[in-house]
């Protein structure tokens, strides 16, 4: 049933002219009266609505290039204005000021602007919006008399809501309220990033004066690391394609927060490789990765390495999940289950499994040579009352970057060999060491205090599953302080060694390696995780 539409007057200033033609019919439709700025009233009157310029309704024009437009007392004060205080309404009448019922505004697109290469500080500034915010605060504020909206992804439901009932509900007036103030905290903070990182010279620094937190909650969870801490999850406000807050869960339990800490370790080891493979985490670390024709021999391989901890693990693959591969999975208990993209064979095999949490995520567009547009620029840690900021870990490595330090040479199979192992290096906790052959982890040592320790106990892991490490090689992701690490590798059956170089012992190193017929490549890049 159509309902008596309440008279009420709407003012629409927007940068973004997104769906806001539709928006101003539907409303002109309902008997709203429209008021507008410059670029927004044009739009509108070209289309044939009946229309009020900000000018006119304040009698100031607009001026300085369009900087001051809506900064005026008729603006605000139809805005601000409580209809349940009479002393507001009187002030109203006393000064020709009508109400504001409806906003809608977006603002300059300032984090547009920042994002493009050749931005310079003055456009930067330009783009800064004022009396857009201003606006915004004021009716959100006033929330309980003004709606305010601020993303086009909110018109419909706001029209519905008139369409239907002839006003909108203090729910939805609320939450709108709530989000336009998220959004001047986020247009502020992007401000505040972007200022404070320029220095005198005209310069950038790659950390700001202040660092101002911009996330957007996705989901309260049931609990933190254990069952007394409570958690949520929150994604970037502008996240990077391909990183796993784009995910869609397909079936399957909530995410606890292990999961999804365990399941970004997964996913972004798996997606830096090329072709197809599969990473398998348990407790944050890789406990077995593969490289293979399709799903199911990746699969395989890396369940090879460790079947033991691979049970209850997080698995993620870089390519389609198909029926055959499902069907092996499904014989073990996994947690969850990434990938690019599932078959219909495969979903119907875990519908039997109905607390399997799937998940679908995109690949990053140029997937793996584009595997850093999918990375975080930034990493972030708490420390006590502070944050530790860092660039990301996102340097690939080449054959090419690979300095030779032995006088045996690694043959081009396995020099292939020490940069998969080197890959899978990086996503292990130190001290890490890693033995690989034939695009197969072996064995993984993690998080160890001493790289020994880490040594010794990859060895053992290959082992229990099995797997001789007769003829691997190995990653160390930090070099060797005393030549004992390397006999160790040696001992247990590695020939090539890939580490980062850098000791005061590296001759000393070099020289156990040479006189072991073992080769070894520098790559003079670290790859710590603590």
């Amino acid at each position: 049933m159509t309902h008596t539409p309440v008279p009420m007057n709407a003012l629409i200033s927007v940068s973004d002219k997104t769906g806001v033609l539709e928006l101003a019919q539907a409303l002109a439709g309902l008997g709203v009266r429209l008021l507008s700025t410059g670029g927004t009233a044009k739009l509108l009157a070209d289309h044939g609505l009946a229309v009020t310029e900000v000018a006119d309704m304040t009698g100031f024009p607009e001026m300085l290039d369009g900087r001051v437009k809506t900064l005026h007392p008729k603006v605000h004060g139809g805005l601000l204005a409580r209809r349940d205080v009479p002393a507001h309404m009187q002030a109203l009448a006393d000064h020709g000021i009508d109400t504001i019922d409806l906003l809608v505004v977006n603002l300059y697109p300032f984090e547009a602007t920042i994002a493009k290469p050749d931005c310079t500080l003055e456009e930067a500034i330009e783009n800064i919006d004022i009396g857009g915010p201003a606006m915004v605060r004021s009716a959100a504020k006033n929330w309980q008399d003004v709606v305010v909206l601020t993303d086009a992804s909110q018109y419909d439901a706001v029209v519905a809501e008139l369409r239907s009932g002839g006003q909108v509900s203090r729910t939805t007036k609320f939450a709108l309220a709530e989000a336009a103030f998220n959004r001047i905290s986020q247009y502020d903070g992007a401000i505040s990033d972007y200022l404070s990182c320029i220095r005198e010279d005209g310069s950038q620094s790659a950390f700001p004066a202040q660092s101002n937190s911009r996330f957007v909650k996705l989901q309260d969870l049931r609990y933190g690391e254990n069952p007394h801490q409570q958690a949520a999850y929150y994604r970037d406000l502008y996240p990077a394609p391909g990183s796993l807050v784009t995910a869609t869960q397909l079936q399957g339990k909530e995410l606890s927060y292990n999961n999804i800490a365990d399941a970004d370790a997964a996913w972004e080891c798996v997606k830096s490789f090329d072709g197809p493979a599969c990473v398998i985490v348990k407790h944050a670390n890789p406990c077995g990765v593969a490289l293979g024709t399709d799903a199911l021999s990746a699969y395989r391989k890396a369940w090879q390495t460790d079947p033991t901890s691979a049970f209850g693990g997080i698995i993620a693959f870089n390519c389609p999940v198909d029926g055959a591969a499902a069907e092996l999975i499904a014989q073990q208990f996994v947690e969850v289950l990434l990938a690019p993209a599932f078959s219909p064979e495969a979903l119907a095999v875990f519908q039997a499994k109905a607390n399997v949490r799937l998940l679908q995520v995109a690949l990053p567009p140029g997937g793996a040579s584009a595997w850093a547009q999918g990375r975080n620029a930034v990493d972030a840690k708490r420390v006590g009352s502070g944050l530790l900021l860092q660039t990301a870990d996102n340097q690939e490595l080449t054959l090419a970057d690979l300095r030779l330090v032995t006088t045996l040479q690694p043959t081009a199979a396995q020099m292939d060999d020490l940069l998969f192992a080197w890959k899978v290096a990086k996503y292990v906790k130190s001290n890490a060491i890693v033995f690989c052959a034939g695009g197969q982890t072996l064995g993984v040592g993690a998080g160890q205090m001493s790289r020994l320790d880490s040594a010794r106990i990859a060895g053992i892991k290959a082992q229990h599953a099995g797997l001789s490490l007769a003829g691997s090689v190995v990653a160390s992701d930090a070099f060797f302080p005393f030549r004992d690490g390397l006999d160790a590798v040696a001992d247990a059956g590695a020939i090539c060694v890939i580490q980062p170089g850098g000791s005061v012992r590296d001759d000393e190193v070099v020289a156990a390696a040479n006189a072991r017929g073992i080769a070894m490549v520098y790559t003079c890049l670290r790859h710590f995780r603590h």
